[in-house]
């Protein structure tokens, strides 16, 4: 539900969305590889989760990997899925341990079968634990996951299991892969850039944005609550109006 327009209170960073940008920058800064760009990245990944819970968020969703990175050289391509291995088989145990429960969405059929077993794993272990949620979305895109959404809803439709006069944005919205948890708060991008990159395009209509200069290899909890402070100045209407705005408009 959303919060009373006009409300003072500072509202609260449930659910923060990162893109994680700027990891190719950060090595060719230092004159590195970008691989080694990628593997630090890994390192501030790992921070941010950490941190995440101690400003009282719930939810985080990373863009790990997108649709489009497909077209990237073989090479960083392959690097990328193995980090997402090495990230599991080194982090999963603690993450369990923890209490953080792991989903992965975005598309699976054209992922290898040891990418698949990865992913499979990491959920089962952590299937049952809700201190923290970390969604990772990889070999995901907004526009396609929306495409695939409504490939599921024609399907019930045609089955007979919805009726199509009925749909609704709350109904379609539960063919998102996302449909298990809220919607972003705070979607941020690291690096400067200053888009979205197809990333929870649906889900995000009511997101506040925070763009940040730091690239993603150095992100952690510093700029972590920067980007949560400078959220909770700010204040979220949905569309509605301040009474303030309202009676000056009369």
């Amino acid at each position: 539900m959303s919060p009373k327009s006009g409300s003072r209170t500072a509202p609260a960073a449930r659910h923060v969305a990162i893109i994680m940008d700027g990891n190719g920058r950060w090595a060719k800064q230092r004159g590195l590889p970008r691989t080694l760009g990628h593997r630090a990245g890994v390192n501030a990944l790992k921070r941010t989760v950490e941190a995440a819970p101690e400003f009282g968020v719930e939810w985080l969703t990373v863009y790990g990997f997108s649709t489009e990175n497909w077209r990237r050289p073989a090479h960083e391509v392959s690097e990328l899925m193995g980090l997402l291995k090495s990230y599991v088989q080194n982090d999963l145990a603690r993450l369990e341990r923890e209490g953080v429960r792991v989903r992965v969405i975005g598309q699976r059929a054209n992922l290898s079968p040891d990418i698949m077993e990865v992913i499979q794993r990491a959920e089962t272990r952590t299937r049952y634990n809700d201190r923290f949620n970390l969604q990772v979305a990889f070999n995901y895109g907004g526009r396609a996951d929306i495409a695939e959404a409504a490939r599921r809803y024609a399907e019930d439709v045609r089955e007979g299991r919805v009726q199509n006069d009925r749909l609704s944005e709350e109904a379609f919205g539960r063919y998102l892969s996302t449909a298990e948890g809220p919607p972003p708060d705070l979607i941020i991008r690291t690096s400067g850039e200053r888009r979205l990159s197809n990333f929870l395009l649906w889900e995000s209509a009511y997101a506040e944005l925070v763009f940040q200069d730091v690239l993603w290899p150095d992100y952690g909890p510093e700029a972590l609550g920067q980007a949560i402070e400078e959220f909770r100045a700010r204040e979220r209407r949905y569309g509605g109006a301040e009474v303030n705005d309202v009676l000056a408009a009369g």
